[in-house]
C-alpha cells in the first residue's frame, strides 16, 4: 500500500471540505469528522443547527462499549432538566438510505454478507441494492451515527456515537449515518469502558467532558485541520484496494486474495502545500 500511496498525484487526494467538518474537542485531545450531506442532509443540517447554537459545549461521552461504540450525550440524570435543543428538530424522519441515482460508488469485487453490493463514494463506505435502486452508508470502524429510541424516526443528532470495534454491520439500515472520523479516533478507542448496560458508565465522575463541537468553517484558518482524503473515484485507490486484496509482502504465506468492505483503509495525509 506504501508503493500505491507514493505513486499517487495531487489530484488523486481531495482537501478536506471545512464546511462539511466537525471538530469535537474533549478533554483528552480532537475529533476531526467528516459529515455526510449526501446521505443524512436532514440529520446533517440538524446538527450544524445544533453545533452554530452551542448545544455540544459541555456535554460528555457518557459511554464506551468495548467492541462496541462510544457516545456523547445530555448527562443529565434521572429527573434532571434536559439542556433545550434550542431551534432544532427533536426528531427527524430517518435516514437510512438513499436512492442511488447519480452516486458514484467504486466498487469492491468480493461480495457481502449484508448487501448485494459493497464499495465506497466520496470517501465513505456503501452499500447498494441494485433491485431497489437505494445506497446506504455502512458501518465500519470510526463511522459516526445518530442515537435514537425505539421508533426510527426519534433521532435528531442531539446524541452521536462512533464506532470503536469490528464493525456492527447488523446496524446498517437501521440507524442514520452522519459521517467518519478522519483524525483523532485514538481519543474515542482508548477510553476507559463503562461497566453498566450497554457499556455506559455508572460513575459520572468517568464522564468525559465535551469542551466544544465546531464546524470548520467557523473556526479561523490556522485552526483548521491541514488534511487530505485519498479519493475513493481514482485508479489510485482502485490499486490500493488490489493492494489490500492481494498481499505481496513477503511476510504473507497466504496473499489472502479477498477483502471485506470494511477492512478497506481510508488514507488521510497532511494535506501538501504548493
Amino acid at each position: 500500500m506504501a508503493e500505491v500511496l507514493a505513486a499517487t498525484a495531487a489530484t488523486d487526494w481531495r482537501p478536506l471540505d471545512s464546511t462539511h467538518t466537525l471538530y469535537l474537542d474533549l478533554g483528552v485531545g480532537r475529533v476531526v469528522i467528516l459529515l455526510a450531506p449526501e446521505f443524512a442532509p436532514h440529520h446533517v443540517e440538524n446538527i450544524r443547527r445544533l453545533v452554530a447554537q452551542r448545544y455540544f459545549d459541555g456535554l460528555a461521552v457518557v459511554r464506551s462499549q468495548e467492541n462496541y461504540v462510544v457516545q456523547w450525550a445530555d448527562p443529565a440524570g434521572e429527573g434532571e432538566p434536559r439542556r433545550s435543543l434550542g431551534d432544532a428538530a427533536t426528531a427527524l424522519a430517518a435516514e437510512f438510505d438513499r436512492p442511488r441515482g447519480s452516486l458514484s460508488i467504486t466498487p469492491l469485487p468480493d461480495g457481502d454478507v449484508y448487501a448485494p453490493e459493497v464499495g465506497f463514494s466520496r470517501e465513505l463506505p456503501v452499500a447498494h441494492d441494485p433491485s431497489s435502486g437505494r445506497a446506504w452508508l455502512a458501518h465500519c470502524y470510526g463511522m459516526v451515527g445518530v442515537g435514537r429510541d425505539i421508533s426510527p424516526d426519534s433521532g435528531s443528532g442531539a446524541e452521536m456515537y462512533v464506532v470503536i470495534g469490528h464493525s456492527p454491520r447488523h446496524l446498517d439500515r437501521n440507524v442514520t449515518l452522519v459521517g467518519r472520523v478522519v483524525e483523532g479516533m485514538e481519543h474515542l478507542s482508548t477510553l476507559p469502558r463503562g461497566h453498566a448496560g450497554l457499556g455506559f458508565y455508572e460513575d459520572p465522575a468517568m464522564y468525559v467532558p465535551v469542551r466544544s463541537i465546531r464546524l470548520g468553517s467557523d473556526l479561523p484558518e490556522e485552526e483548521r485541520a491541514g488534511l487530505e482524503l485519498l479519493r475513493t473515484d481514482t485508479a489510485a485507490f482502485e490499486a490500493l484496494i488490489e493492494a489490500r486484496r492481494n498481499r505481496r509482502e513477503e511476510w504473507f504465506a497466504d496473499p489472502t486474495g479477498r477483502i471485506e468492505l470494511c477492512n478497506v483503509p481510508l488514507p488521510v495525509r497532511a494535506r501538501e502545500i504548493g
